[in-house]
């Protein structure tokens, strides 16, 4: 891998690490102003709105500087966002402004990879960036929690910094030296000199943005890519507060011991993923689509849990499964974006797509925990869904190659000399 590269996935590392530690800290700030826990789970779709809403000019803002200045302004953003859950703004309107700067980070994040590196190393590089960012996942819950805990909160408190008054203030300070930290690793980042592409007026970016979203659901291989990275972060988006959730009604946990079950299911995502990025060839992602359907299933089996040595290892397995089902998929769904539309504008559509998912999963779960719904039960018509959408996403790439095998054969063929 060139130098760079371990420049991007530092900083990635930081600004992951302070994204999952403050949704932790969110959640408890949350706690005195939400009895009902529907304000908490809310957390998840808010941080996926400006995704969604700015999906049309994330890719062209990432495509016209260099990617290196897009990520250090996004983490500026996130900053902004702390700052607000400081002063006393809502902390659901902060943390979508946090989301807000995630937003225009990851089409930057993703789409240096495609400029930096050659298509023989996409899989890997995707499978030690999710890795890492999984790793960034654990830890950060586990901080999130620990910073919010018995042990660790009186001492921050004890500092006397303003604008603190609870443990969840004091985690949320921490979170913004964290953020400046992955500004620093933003600033060293090197330019690529891929070509930039000036950004165009606001009608003119929705247009080319529509027609980038259609040209991918177009594409054989694409589209299924798509849809698959779509559920799977759809799903496992909500998850993170699910198994929060649940730890709370099967097991009685704390938010700080809650958490660390969060990171157990990263624990076994970054396995996968690393298998993956080891074994798997770009051009035979699509052999992966059957484990979504075990994926689904297995989800399911978490309600019956009830013991947390059972449940680590269970966890664990269900995050690996996720983990090795992704990686492959989301190289396809890269290489055939670039392809077809340039790194930050496919990075774009595929976040649109990921994070609408998100958006409208998890304001259906919020939905149900507001009418009083079982964690449960929501657990059970998750895995359900996974399984059936994935079911139906194979018939699909079936149907394809049935109907359009020698188109297949070409795209495949591009895949696989790409890959060597």
């Amino acid at each position: 891998m060139k130098k760079g590269f371990y420049t991007i996935m530092s900083a990635q590392f930081c600004s992951s690490l302070a994204d999952n530690a403050l949704f932790i800290a969110a959640v408890e700030l949350l706690k005195p102003l939400d009895p009902s826990g529907a304000q908490r789970a809310a957390l998840v779709p808010m941080f996926a709105l400006f995704y969604v809403l700015l999906a049309p000019f994330v890719g062209a803002f990432a495509d016209a500087l260099p990617k290196g200045r897009v990520m250090f302004i996004a983490n500026g953003i996130k900053v902004v966002g702390c700052l607000m859950m400081l002063l006393g703004v809502h902390p659901l309107l902060a943390f979508a402004v946090v989301g807000l700067g995630a937003a225009a980070y990851s089409p930057a994040k993703y789409g240096i990879l495609t400029e930096l590196l050659p298509p023989s190393q996409l899989v890997k590089a995707n499978g030690w960036i999710e890795g890492l960012t999984i790793a960034s996942i654990i830890l950060g819950v586990v901080l999130g929690g620990q910073l919010i805990g018995p042990k660790i909160a009186p001492h921050l408190m004890s500092l006397g910094l303003p604008g603190i008054g609870s443990a969840a203030e004091a985690a949320i300070t921490a979170m913004v030296g964290l953020y400046v930290l992955a500004a620093l690793f933003n600033l060293k980042i090197p330019r690529t000199g891929a070509a930039l592409r000036p950004m165009c007026g606001p009608l003119d970016l929705v247009t080319d943005f529509m027609q980038c979203n259609r040209r991918l659901w177009q594409d054989k291989l694409g589209q299924i890519s798509l849809a698959t990275t779509t559920l799977f972060w759809g799903v496992s988006g909500n998850l993170r507060y699910i198994v929060l959730a649940w730890a709370g009604a099967a097991l009685g946990y704390t938010t700080t011991q809650a958490s660390s079950l969060v990171g157990v299911v990263a624990v076994g995502t970054a396995l996968g993923a690393l298998v993956a990025s080891w074994t798997m060839k770009l051009d035979r992602a699509v052999k992966v689509i059957p484990l979504g359907i075990a994926l689904g299933l297995t989800v399911i089996l978490l309600v019956g849990i009830r013991d947390v040595w059972i449940a680590a290892p269970f966890l664990t397995l269900l995050g690996a499964l996720g983990g090795f089902l992704v990686v492959p998929m989301n190289a396809l769904l890269q290489h055939r974006g670039h392809n077809l539309m340039g790194a930050g504008r496919s990075i774009a559509v595929q976040n649109f797509n990921e994070q609408a998912c998100i958006l409208v999963l998890g304001f259906l779960y919020v939905g149900l925990t507001g009418v009083g719904l079982h964690a449960f039960i929501a657990i059970t018509a998750f895995g359900l869904l996974v399984a059936g959408v994935m079911e139906v996403i194979r018939r699909w790439h079936l149907r394809n190659l049935r109907q359009h095998p020698h188109e297949l054969e070409r795209l495949l063929v591009i895949a696989r000399s790409d890959a060597h």
